[in-house]
């Protein structure tokens, strides 16, 4: 009998609901699982914004490098996390195993919508590209950085601190909080982070029998257009706190359509690209070399 796999997860709710749809996944397959909470830098520093938490800790992966670091020891056998936190290029010896279907990619606003917001009006964002592309849509309105959990920034948000925020429509439905949606923020508004709504089942490279395991799990389409959104990023050079967006989709012909933006954090300037492909990773770094040659690297800068 195959012993039970063991997931390693962060401890925040979200997190967990995460591992534990994964587990349940397993368990349907006729696999067993048990979840191994592992606290991040992300999450053991709280008082500074992520770009700083970056900073501190010498680079990208502030939500995955002590899993990571997890998974090479063997102390687990696989990682899931937030696709939007798993940076590009992964260390050695690690490989993105299963990207499961993706959740509504969205952002949302809770509090109130767009229109109802005024100039004045505080909104809280710990991520640049939240921040710029609400200041682009509502000129005047205050972003303000915020951290923690869900629960948290919504408890901030109720007590007043912020007349609106913005986070992930999928986490806010996968905790069965919907209802608190004020307005969910179509792309055209509010492009959504590179794996938005994406899980990424990470695991160690040639691990054949756990990749056997977890196999089912893979969603082609997900997988398809998280590749070229990652490529896009990758070839940009750019981490999770970077002021980018990009959503690819599916299109009726089979071939993918991959939008993208990059902003000025003030919200001042916006270039933006939309391209079509069949081949994921080209797809992303053309719409990368589009977006350079409409002044992206200036903004990136």
């Amino acid at each position: 009998m195959n012993k039970p796999l063991v997931i390693g997860s962060r401890g925040s709710q979200l997190a967990l609901w995460q591992a534990r749809w994964i587990s349940a996944r397993l368990a349907a397959l006729g696999r067993e699982s048990r979840i191994e909470i592992i606290k991040t830098s992300g999450d053991q520093i709280v008082d500074v914004t992520l770009a700083e938490v970056g900073r501190k800790t010498g680079g990208k992966g502030v939500f995955t490098k002590e899993i990571e670091d997890a998974l090479l020891a063997g102390t687990i056998d696989l990682a899931v996390h937030s696709l939007k936190d798993l940076p590009t290029e992964l260390p050695p010896g690690l490989a993105l195993g299963v990207v499961p279907e993706r959740a509504q990619p969205h952002d949302a606003l809770v509090g109130k919508t767009l229109d109802e917001l005024q100039p004045g009006d505080v909104v809280g964002s710990g991520s640049p590209r939240r921040a710029a592309q609400i200041l682009a849509a509502r000129p005047g309105v205050e972003v303000r950085g915020i951290r923690g959990n869900v629960d948290t920034r919504l408890r901030k948000r109720d007590q007043g601190d912020y007349d609106a925020i913005v986070l992930a429509r999928a986490g806010l439905e996968r905790l069965g909080l919907g209802e608190r949606i004020a307005q969910v923020l179509e792309p055209a508004v509010m492009t959504p982070a590179v794996g938005q709504g994406a899980l990424g089942i990470e695991i160690r490279e040639g691990d054949a029998a756990v990749l056997a395991a977890i196999a089912p799990l893979e969603d082609a389409l997900t997988r398809a257009c998280t590749d070229a959104e990652r490529a896009l990023l990758a070839a940009l050079g750019g981490g999770c706190q970077t002021p980018l967006g990009a959503l690819a989709v599916g299109l009726p012909d089979g071939t993918l359509e991959l939008q993208a933006v990059v902003a000025a954090p003030d919200g001042s300037r916006l270039v933006r690209a939309v391209e079509q492909g069949a081949d994921p990773v080209e797809l992303g770094r053309r719409t990368a070399l589009t977006l350079r040659r409409a002044g992206a690297d200036a903004l990136l800068t």
